[in-house]
């Protein structure tokens, strides 16, 4: 009963939490948890009886083998799609250092050398810890993105995302489309397209993203555009700047929203992120792209809980 329990007490700080303020990263971690500790509650009493127990087992030695398979798989479709950058390599990556975990824990497992336990023993700690901060990022992200939206606002903010021949490109369409319905669900609000020029770019992104518009039957005078951002934070402060106080909404692709509220709250800026569709082979790298900018942005504590859970296989060693 005891993983009940806490299952319960994290479900209820996660609902406390996202009821004070769903911007937060904490609400992830909490609802991680609860998602942790509900599995516990399931599966121990199951692993009681023989045969579940061996089902059990086999079953996540078959995901432990398909997962970082299909990472690997996904990396060499982005690199055949979208080129080689360190970004398009993060599913590649990820499958490599998963798949390489697995092989050390295995090859490893059966020595009783406690100098080759403790540091094998770091290594799968900190990747588990890793697994489970992207769990929880993974999970609440698919949550917030479902959230649902208010209404009535007097802009609409449309975070810039790249050109290709200095035209809008599929990703940044996607974009503007959700901001289109958007616009006109809600009766015709400003429509800020926000992005400035970039590498190899003659023009703006703002530009692109503006005449895009205009195609799709936007008249000009609802459109405003941002045209000196290059990052997420600046896409929004530069936006905002240009904006009174009224409702508003951000616009970006859906494995960015919860960064980008994440953002948006340590800016102080009272809004709300939509979501647009994007292609399904480009989300792994991209979860795993937001994850590792929301790692970094709160290295100093990853640091400390990754240092600690890496000296406890040390610790027993004394």
């Amino acid at each position: 009963m005891l993983y009940a329990y806490l299952a319960a007490a994290s479900l209820l700080l996660f609902a406390i939490g996202v009821g004070r303020e769903p911007r937060r990263v904490s609400n992830a971690v909490w609802l991680g948890a609860a998602a942790v500790f509900g599995a516990l509650w399931l599966l121990v009493p199951a692993g009681a009886v023989p045969w579940l127990a061996r089902l059990l087992g086999f079953a996540f030695v078959v995901v432990a083998m398909i997962l970082p398979l299909v990472l690997i798989l996904n990396g060499l479709v982005m690199l055949r799609r979208e080129g080689r950058s360190l970004a398009n390599l993060l599913s590649l990556l990820a499958g490599l250092a998963l798949a390489a975990t697995a092989v050390l824990a295995v090859a490893t497992g059966p020595s009783t050398n406690p100098w080759v336990n403790a540091p094998v023993g770091s290594i799968v700690f900190v990747v588990a810890y890793a697994a489970f901060l992207f769990g929880c990022f993974l999970l609440y992200s698919l949550v917030y993105g479902r959230v649902r939206r208010h209404r009535g606002f007097t802009a609409i903010i449309v975070l810039g995302a790249g050109l290709a021949n200095d035209k809008v490109t599929p990703l940044l369409a996607s974009r503007l489309d959700r901001a289109v319905r958007i616009y006109r669900r809600e009766g015709g609000p400003v429509i800020v397209v926000s992005g400035g020029q970039g590498p190899g770019e003659t023009i703006t992104e703002a530009a692109a993203m503006r005449d895009y518009l205009i195609s799709r039957g936007i008249p000009t005078d609802r459109i405003v555009e941002e045209d000196k951002a290059t990052t997420t934070e600046e896409n929004l402060r530069f936006s905002a700047a240009l904006l009174g106080n009224g409702p508003k909404i951000a616009v970006t692709s859906n494995y960015h929203v919860f960064r980008t509220a994440v953002t948006a709250r340590r800016l102080g800026l009272r809004l709300d992120v939509a979501g647009a569709p994007t292609a399904a082979y480009f989300l792994p790298s991209a979860f795993l792209r937001e994850f590792a900018a929301l790692v970094v942005h709160y290295r100093l504590t990853n640091l400390a809980a990754a240092g600690v859970l890496a000296l406890i296989p040390w610790a027993m060693l004394l």
